[in-house]
């Protein structure tokens, strides 16, 4: 942790020069050091500066957004990913999972998104590559936190918007606040989830919407969220016919597309005209991430995973354990 001497300060209380800071470089220092390398405390600090202890929180903070404060946390290494994550891959079929701490409360993003960090990062992806997402709270709430930093990757939905309230249901949102995050380019798709047989046929060859489907078959990475069984949820799409006697053989989706036991895919009324990239598509894309967690997903998961439609996982250790239960007392 480190305070970075400042250049050229101006002298405290004098003007300062027009789209500059409020606060003096060279009390913003005096704040920083103090506080980051001296130890003291933000009272103290307020004290000698002659300044409230407010204020000193505000100077503390404007110098790490200015970078003259910078702040690394290392990774311990009792939690990189050890036995259980090669254990349940193996068990899974999975190429990778990576393994975050016990999630707990009512957001799940914070606790997953280093775990996606991770798996982002040895992905390789290069300025050009694809990256889909699907819809879903858990991408939607990774997608709003820091996930690295992938200049000139391109970000498109894997799945087309829903008419529900909740954000996490519009992809295109998903896709702009991740493309904003990791330095991306979003590519939008302009197209309701499952439309009626007309405007199916017409958005086949809609430019716009032509342009994301071809982005679908040479994706380099899909992240995408586990759905559970859709006749256990609380809240199901819309678009989907909960009284349609084959869902009831559903244990999971992944991008609106839901699958039963083995993995197998299980269609309804109006399937055929989903707007989302294919089970098959998913099979091809190299690293396909799934973001899952919960023991409501355990089945789901596993299903996901027996089809192929994800090669890796970002669970916390409890599903994990959990998965690996379950696996056993099926063999």
């Amino acid at each position: 942790m480190t305070a970075a001497d400042p250049k050229q300060a101006p002298v405290p209380g004098t003007a300062e020069a027009p789209g500059s800071t409020r606060f003096p470089q060279e009390l913003m220092y005096a704040a920083a050091s103090q506080y980051y390398l001296d130890d003291a405390n933000q009272g103290d600090i307020a004290k000698r500066l002659g300044v409230s202890r407010a204020t000193v929180s505000r100077l503390l903070a404007e110098a790490r957004r200015q970078g003259m404060v910078e702040i690394r946390v290392h990774r311990p290494s009792s939690l990189e990913d050890g036995p259980l994550a090669t254990e349940l891959a193996d068990a899974l079929g999975l190429r990778r999972v990576y393994l975050v701490p016990k999630v707990g409360g009512p957001k799940l993003g914070p606790w997953l998104a280093p775990g996606l960090t991770r798996a982002l990062a040895a992905a390789g992806l290069k300025s050009g590559d694809v990256v889909l997402v699907s819809s879903g709270s858990t991408v939607y709430e990774c997608a709003q936190e820091g996930v690295g930093w992938l200049p000139g990757v391109t970000i498109a939905p894997a799945v087309g918007g829903q008419e529900e309230p909740q954000p996490w249901f519009q992809t295109n949102e998903t896709t702009r606040i991740l493309a904003e995050r990791v330095g991306g380019v979003p590519s939008y798709l302009y197209a309701p989830a499952l439309p009626g047989p007309e405007l199916f046929n017409s958005l086949q060859h809609e430019p716009s919407v032509r342009r994301v489907m071809d982005l679908w078959a040479r994706a380099r990475c899909a992240i995408v969220g586990v759905g559970s069984a859709p006749l256990s949820r609380q809240v199901i799409p819309a678009f989907v016919p909960s009284s349609a006697p084959s869902l009831s053989h559903a244990v999971g989706d992944v991008c609106s597309r839901f699958y039963d036991h083995e993995g197998e895919p299980v269609g309804y009324p109006g399937s055929d005209r989903l707007v989302a990239t294919s089970l098959d598509d998913l099979r091809r894309i190299p690293v396909s991430i799934a973001v899952a967690v919960g023991a409501q997903k355990i089945l789901s998961i596993i299903a996901g995973a027996r089809g192929g439609y994800f090669n890796q996982l970002v669970t916390d250790v409890l599903t994990a354990e959990g998965l690996l239960a379950a696996s056993r007392q099926a063999r």
